[in-house]
């Protein structure tokens, strides 16, 4: 299995150290992720604009979370899931509804639980989502909303990706 190096300040290439400098001013630390995706700037960079455009969607907080979580629970990210409940709780998320997608319950509304029910599907089905996206949209989303989806699934392929189960880091 490859090791990934958690690059920092001094270990990582001349192209991403401006990025980890980013990274430290806005969370105080270089978060494990982003010094393993430093090893590739060009990722890093990706995924930092990825995760800038999921803040910029027309979701509310608790929609960001539902979604977030919901992609780093069916990829199974150790890392990615506990680090989304701490953002959810710094969005003022209710943690009723963490708790409810940590625990693959209901969630308190029909609204959320559609999301959530839409999300999986873009997830498990590649995209073919014919069938789903009908319940989705008689649930109060739209076509824009959908398509936002699949940006935040981008993301967290990404990330999940980059720290899963079978990633190891040195």
């Amino acid at each position: 299995m490859p090791k990934f190096t958690v690059h920092n300040l001094d270990s990582a290439p001349e192209k991403a150290t401006n990025l980890l400098k980013d990274s430290q001013a806005s969370f105080g630390m270089i978060p494990n992720l982003h010094g393993v995706m430093a090893e590739a700037p060009t990722v890093l960079d990706a995924y930092k604009k990825l995760h800038e455009l999921a803040l910029a969607t027309s979701f509310n907080n608790e929609e960001k979370t539902v979604i977030w979580q919901t992609i780093n629970i069916e990829h199974q990210c150790h890392y990615c899931v506990p680090a989304h409940s701490a953002i959810a709780r710094a969005m003022k998320v209710p943690e009723q509804i963490d708790n409810a997608l940590r625990e693959k319950a209901d969630l308190p509304s029909t609204k959320l639980n559609a999301l959530r029910s839409f999300t999986l599907a873009v997830i498990r089905n590649r995209g073919k989502v014919e069938k789903e996206i009908n319940d989705f949209i008689q649930a109060g989303y739209n076509n824009q909303h959908a398509l936002e989806v699949i940006l935040f699934v981008s993301q967290k392929v990404m990330s999940n990706g980059s720290v899963h189960n079978s990633v190891s880091f040195q």
